[in-house]
This record gives structure tokens, C-alpha cells and sequence, in this order.
């Protein structure tokens, strides 16, 4: 298709409206799983803009993916490195003379899988990479799969030389982290694994801030009158979903409530299977065994809030008729559900610059103290606890 290639092309392509591939290519929006593959597919297919070549190492090919999120189907491909200069860069972003070239080294993210639907750390990881472009790094993105955290391997085109750093990025597997660890490198790590509450690895880490809004979150509803009070989340998933129930925990004490352990549902179910399936089964066991509801169920992120929420109008209780829901992160899903979702907004920006601080100061100097750093969030109110929004 000659010209300039628009949201438009795409949609008559496909047949579909224009809005929903602005919704895709925006990631502003929830569509089928689907439908968002084959938008995709379709834009790197005749060009669009948003799409850049990024150099799989281990096909040994180059594959055009998506500037924001590299290509959905990725998830499940084995895993690789992805040269992030243009492959997690904004849509328009222009060439910047005034940046030293990336002579430096490169940072290395290991991921165990990419940012998908989460709208912060797509708009973390844009701001992440343009101050280590300014700083003169260059960055490569390595998926890391089950295979290799089972058996403590590196991906196996990663290579030490020429690695100023690494960044984990939701990696929460503690034997690999320690693994990472001791390779002699500065190592930084968004969110960890939940063990770190009382031995942290040897590294810096850096976390959205998770106690002062939950308990802003539990005064609100205290102050509507809400003292019945549950939460639902794995809290051995990672230190930030433990720490929310935590705070939730504290909060409690703070303002007097009870606290009843059949409103908190903190486990996994099948671990062993391991996906969002088995994950769903569990909560609808545990959330139909109920006699009792609490007034306000608070829920360790907006993914497991929608879970919720789906099981508890299978069940025939309504969102925020007979109980109230509140998710953690703000996703674009969190505005579109219905309910809307009260949940708790996570500054994308906020986090990537602070990364990028932590591992620049940590190359410069070693011998640093490791450090722990909490950024801003802050409470977002919407239909699923009564509000307008």
C-alpha cells in the first residue's frame, strides 16, 4: 500500500471500526484477544508507523514488532533479545543529536513477560529508555522463559560483555534473582519476589508505593461507613501484593476493624497448574463458600478485581450494590469495565525515571548501600465504590 499508512488502512483491511484499532494501537482499551493479534499483525503488515525492525537474535531474523508492547504473540515465543533503540520508544519519537551515542554498554532487561495491558509500565519503560539513551546506554530486552528460570540459566543470547547493567522487570522466581545476583553486575529490580519483605536480595529494587494508598483507601470506606472490610490477592506472588495486604492488615488495626479470615483470600489454589484458569476456579470456590460478605473487598491489583468481579455476578452479587471493589494500578481496563473499578493510579513516568537513577548511580558507584525506593501513587474513586466517575 503506497502513502502514508493510517488507523483507517487498517481498519478497512480488517473490516472493523476505526476506533477499535485506535484502541489497540493505543492501548487504551480493552478488545479481544483476538481481535488485538490481528490488528497487529495487520499493522506490521503494511507498515504502520508505530512499528519498527528489531533484530531477534536467537531466530537469527529480523521481525517487525510494535513500538510499545513488541508484538502480543511474543509471549508465548521462545525466548529472545530484542534490541530495544526504537522497539520500546514513543510513536513519534524523533532522532535526538544532542544524546551521546550508546558507547557505554548496555542495560539489560530480563522479563518474564512483556508489559502487555499495563499501561504503566509501557509508559515506565518509554521513560526508562530515554534516560539511558541520554546518558549514552543502549538497551536490549530479554524474555526469560520457564525453562530457564527452572533451571538457573541466563537466556542464551545474553552475554556478559559489553553489559553495564541489569533490570529486572516482574521477575519473581527467588532463585533466579539470587542467581542474578552473583554474576557481578548492578542489578535493579521493579517489584520483587515476595520472600524480600525479610531478606532482600543483593541489589537495589524499587516499588510503587502500596501501604499509605491501601490505608488511604480503607479510611475512605471507613469514613462511608464500609468497617467490613476483605482482601483478595496471592499474597506470595510478590512483595508488592504482600504489602498491600499488609496495609490492609494495619489499616484495620488503625481504625478498630475486625478482621475476618474467610474475607481475606490470600492463597492460589492449584500452583502447580499455574494459570489464570485454575486462578478463577479457586476464587469462585472460595467467594461462593461465603455466608457472609464484607462490605468492601480491596484486591491486590485491577487483573484480579476483574476476576473478581466477574465470579461475583455469576453469582448473582452486584458491584457496588451488594459489596464494594477496589483494584491497584489503574489500568485502561479499570475505566472501560462496568463497574468502572476504584483502584490506585501508579505513576508510569515517576517509576521509569527513578529506574533509570538507580542503575546509573549504581554503575557509577558499586560500593553504593543497596536501596529500596517507593514512588507516588495515589487513590482513584469510580463506580465500583459508589462514586460518579
Amino acid at each position: 500500500m503506497a502513502g502514508k499508512i493510517t488507523m483507517q488502512d487498517i481498519a478497512d483491511a480488517l473490516g472493523i471500526s476505526r476506533n477499535t484499532v485506535s484502541r489497540v494501537l493505543s492501548d487504551t482499551g480493552a478488545v479481544p484477544d483476538a481481535v488485538r493479534e490481528k490488528v497487529l499483525k495487520k499493522a506490521v503488515e503494511l507498515g504502520y508507523k508505530q512499528f519498527s525492525y528489531v533484530k531477534r537474535e536467537d531466530s537469527g531474523k529480523e521481525e517487525s514488532l510494535p513500538a510499545k508492547q513488541i508484538l502480543t504473540e511474543t509471549k508465548s515465543s521462545a525466548p529472545g533479545k530484542y534490541f530495544a533503540g526504537s522497539s520500546l520508544a514513543k510513536e513519534d519519537r524523533k532522532p535526538d543529536s544532542s544524546r551521546p551515542p550508546a558507547s557505554r554498554g548496555m542495560i539489560a532487561m530480563f522479563a518474564a513477560a512483556l508489559p502487555g495491558s499495563k499501561r504503566f509500565l509501557s509508559v515506565m519503560l518509554d521513560k526508562f529508555q530515554d534516560e539511558l539513551l541520554r546518558n549514552g546506554y543502549g538497551f536490549a530486552v530479554y524474555l526469560v522463559g520457564r525453562k530457564e528460570v527452572e533451571n538457573l540459566r541466563l537466556p542464551h543470547s545474553f552475554s556478559r560483555e559489553g553489559t553495564a547493567g541489569i533490570f529486572c522487570l516482574e521477575m519473581f522466581d527467588r532463585p533466579y534473582c539470587d542467581m542474578l545476583c552473583e554474576l557481578g553486575l548492578p542489578v535493579l529490580f521493579l517489584d520483587a519476589p515476595a520472600s524480600c519483605c525479610h531478606d532482600a536480595p543483593r541489589a537495589d529494587r524499587l516499588l510503587m508505593e502500596n501501604r499509605l494508598s491501601v490505608q488511604a483507601l480503607v479510611g475512605e470506606m471507613v469514613r462511608r461507613g464500609k468497617k467490613k472490610i476483605g482482601f483478595i490477592g496471592e499474597i506470595d506472588y510478590c512483595q508488592s501484593f504482600r504489602e498491600r495486604y499488609l496495609a490492609c492488615r494495619d489499616a484495620l488495626i488503625l481504625f478498630d476493624l475486625p478482621y475476618r479470615k474467610d474475607w481475606c483470600i490470600t492463597g492460589y489454589g492449584d500452583t502447580k497448574k499455574g494459570n489464570g484458569q485454575d486462578y478463577r476456579g479457586y476464587l469462585f470456590e472460595k467467594l461462593g463458600n461465603l455466608k457472609k460478605l464484607p462490605d468492601v473487598f480491596l484486591c491486590a491489583n485491577d487483573t484480579v478485581a476483574f476476576s473478581v468481579l466477574k465470579i461475583l455476578q455469576k453469582l448473582g452479587i452486584s458491584v457496588p450494590d451488594d459489596v464494594y471493589l477496589c483494584g491497584f494500578e489503574d489500568s485502561p481496563e479499570s475505566v472501560i469495565v462496568t463497574p468502572s473499578f476504584t483502584t490506585v493510579h501508579i505513576y508510569g513516568e515517576i517509576l521509569g525515571s527513578s529506574a533509570a537513577g538507580l542503575i546509573l548511580s549504581r554503575i557509577q558507584d558499586p560500593d553504593l548501600d543497596y536501596r529500596t525506593v517507593y514512588t507516588e501513587t495515589t487513590p482513584v474513586y469510580r463506580k465500583s465504590t459508589g462514586d460518579e466517575r
